[in-house]
């Protein structure tokens, strides 16, 4: 349950130490900072940004006013109709019955009075409502320390991957070191076979 209209400063809502975009969110926030034994009067929700939102729900008209009215008289009447019962029982079933019309009556008069002095600045009925931008959580300097922790936790640091070691060869085309470098000495057996061939025969019949 909140407050409106309390005395607040503007050195009293302390500093910023988480901002959402959403009030349901800076909510669980401020509730969060409550159960790690912050003190609630310390806690702050401030709205940035604040604009007024008219919705519109319906075009007004006699009868939108009259179903409006009688609405509203049936229900007041079933209020009379029910204090009626518990302070005298004995009433007979008519009195209820008329009570009931009297105030769809009267409801429909008060729907009808309202209708025609609005009707002459707009014909239409709304809602009005007032959003913000961003809702920043604020913490007062006596617990602004333990609020930031709290936060951090509540927000959670991502674990990192482990590093993966890899010990498999290389592959797919990867040159290794000395790809490619001819031996040192490896005789070649072409050279062989060419000084075999090349080298004159000797001549071992008497001339």
């Amino acid at each position: 349950m909140s407050m409106m209209g309390a005395n607040i400063g503007k050195n009293d809502i302390g500093e910023t130490v988480a901002s959402f975009p959403e009030y349901e969110a800076a909510q669980k926030a401020a509730s969060k900072l409550i159960d790690a034994d912050i003190p609630p009067r310390d806690i702050s929700i401030v709205g940035n940004g604040l604009r007024s939102v008219e919705r519109i729900t319906g075009r007004l008209g006699y009868v939108t006013a009259a179903r409006g009215g009688l609405i509203n008289g049936l229900m007041l009447g079933i209020g009379a109709c029910a204090i009626q019962a518990i302070f005298n029982p004995a009433i007979p079933g008519a009195v209820y019955f008329a009570t009931l019309l009297i105030c769809m009556a009267i409801g429909m008069a008060m729907s009808f009075l309202s209708y025609l002095i609005m009707r002459r600045r707009r014909s239409f009925a709304s809602v009005m409502a007032v959003l913000a931008d961003h809702y920043d959580v604020t913490v007062k300097v006596t617990s602004i320390h333990k609020a930031r922790e709290v936060m951090s936790e509540m927000r959670g640091a991502r674990p990192r991957a482990p590093r993966v070691i890899d010990n498999a060869p290389p592959q797919y085309g990867e040159r290794l070191p000395g790809y490619g470098q001819p031996a040192a000495s490896e005789p070649a057996a072409g050279a062989t076979n060419e000084a075999s061939t090349t080298r004159p025969a000797t001549d071992t019949t008497g001339s």
